[in-house]
């Protein structure tokens, strides 16, 4: 069977911190690169440090993004320990990313230009806040100022209620993302031309990837996007209703679906109603379908309605926390949970290979672990 790591032998060097840069190259080690994460002596990625809850004294969300990583101690103040790593970089690396703040790794001669001046092998991936260019370029960022800044939060939430963050770092982990997807591009153009490249991804331009239709929207109705609380704009119905113990999304995403809702909840006089003939005539008038809709709901416990709406064949589902998730069956026969040698499970990496998932080979590395074994003799 095929290695379910198909990025072993590939080398990659990581100076980033928190979680953007720390998410990209934590799909590259589950991919089976050897992810050398370079951190402060003091203190490390200060990621270690944001909890509680922490695990083996570190914060949980540290060891989420950097199992399968080595960690190497460098002062980058240190004109000595600097030009070791950079001379190692020149001679073992065959990626780096970097999403420290803007400037710093030119000032370090750590940048992509000089580094590729020796090495034009190398694929050097910067992962900006507000991007390579404009008149923001320079400015920092952090997940919650993008979701703010690039629209998420005004989508986000419920009308007439204070913004609301989206409950994961979705611009973090996205930019992640959208880094390692350039990466694996450029690692696929250097087997054909020989020649590495440098990517470029940001912040920013993920929020504005994840809003695209949004941006789409203003252009085209010139008013401004509302918020739709566990909704969408333009299907109806497709949100959450509140049970008897809890809360269930029902999502009728099309008229065939509506009427096995309307029929299975013993109103077929509904798809003869003009109000709701139709998705667009739904969306209009969602107000006066939800007014029908939701004290049905309300009045039996969400496992009778998602038994209703099972056999009916209307997708549904219920809101579960993360203790239910983790319980869940299906969780479980996914193999996602990966048990470390304390018992604990980490995520794995959402993908499988001939259907077998990379493995989880060791946890997230203590600060400083592998500086001897990242300098020392080939």
């Amino acid at each position: 069977m095929p290695d379910p790591r198909p990025l072993a032998g590939i080398t990659v060097v990581e100076l980033g911190s928190n979680v953007s840069g720390p998410s990209g190259t934590w799909i590259l080690a589950e991919l089976g690169a050897d992810v050398w994460k370079v951190e402060r002596p003091d203190g490390g990625d200060d990621a270690r440090g944001w909890g509680p809850p922490f695990w083996n004294d570190t914060a949980t969300v540290f060891h989420t993004l950097n199992r399968n990583k080595r960690s190497v101690a460098v002062d980058l103040k240190d004109a000595d320990q600097l030009a070791a790593l950079r001379q190692r970089i020149v001679d073992r690396a065959d990626v780096v990313l970097q999403n420290l703040r803007p400037g710093a790794v030119e000032r370090l001669g750590l940048d992509a230009a000089s580094l590729r001046e020796e090495n034009p092998r190398l694929i050097y991936c910067n992962l900006h806040a507000f991007g390579a260019t404009g008149p923001l370029k320079d400015r920092p960022g952090y997940d919650a100022l993008m979701q703010a800044f690039g629209g998420i939060m005004a989508v986000t939430g419920e009308e007439n209620r204070p913004p609301v963050r989206a409950g994961v770092s979705v611009i973090d982990m996205g930019t992640g993302m959208w880094c390692a997807i350039g990466i694996l591009a450029a690692l696929n153009r250097r087997h054909a031309t020989g020649e590495g490249g440098m990517v470029d991804a940001s912040l920013f331009e993920t929020a504005l990837a994840w809003t695209t239709y949004y941006n789409l929207d203003v252009q085209v109705t010139g008013e401004t996007p509302a918020k739709h609380g566990s909704g969408v704009r333009g299907i109806t119905p497709y949100q959450a209703y509140e049970c008897a113990d809890g809360w269930l999304v029902v999502a009728a995403s099309n008229d065939r679906l509506f009427v096995r809702l309307a029929e299975a909840l013993d109103h077929p006089e509904w798809t003869d109603d003009p109000r709701f003939a139709d998705n667009p005539a739904r969306s209009r008038h969602k107000a006066e379908l939800n007014a029908v809709l939701e004290p049905l709901f309300a009045a039996a416990p969400r496992a009778h309605w998602q038994a209703l709406l099972d056999e009916a064949g209307v997708p549904n589902a219920p809101i579960q926390s993360a203790g239910e998730v983790v319980a869940h069956p299906q969780t479980r026969a996914l193999g996602m949970l990966q048990e470390t040698d304390s018992g604990t499970r980490l995520v794995g990496l959402p993908l499988s290979f001939d259907r077998e998932r990379p493995p989880l080979d060791h946890v997230a590395p203590a600060l400083g672990a592998d500086t001897a074994a990242f300098f020392g003799d080939d």
